[in-house]
């Protein structure tokens, strides 16, 4: 038996509606704006939320120095048509060319690395 269950992955960013807006597209799911720099992403295939962070230094990929921390998978049935589709949303491509045909790296526009992989 569980002691908790989890209410969302939560991710500091310096525009938490822009960035609920690109997992909103991603992801699914209505963008609530909760004001005071919080943003919930409700109703989509993850409970994710965004809180606004001054100074928000986004991760390097790879890079001992300011690591990831923790990434997202994404799971995707066209590698070639997400990668187009995120990379339109905003997405950088951090490593598409890994040497793993399962999975690419990219950013979110915030800098949170998170991967496409082949569903």
């Amino acid at each position: 038996m569980s002691i908790a269950r989890l209410g969302s992955v939560v991710l500091d960013c310096p525009d938490p509606v822009a960035l609920a807006r690109f997992y909103a597209e991603l992801l699914g799911g209505e963008v609530e704006d909760g004001g005071n720099g919080w943003v919930d992403l409700k109703g989509g295939t993850a409970p994710l939320a965004f809180q606004a962070a001054p100074g928000h230094m986004p991760p390097k990929w790879p890079s001992p120095e300011r690591s990831q921390q923790f990434h997202l998978d994404v799971l995707v049935e066209d590698m070639d048509t997400a990668e187009e589709q995120v990379l339109a949303l905003g997405a950088t491509v951090l490593d598409a060319a890994d040497g793993s045909p399962g999975f690419r790296v990219y950013a979110d526009p915030a800098g949170h690395p998170f991967c496409l992989c082949a569903a």
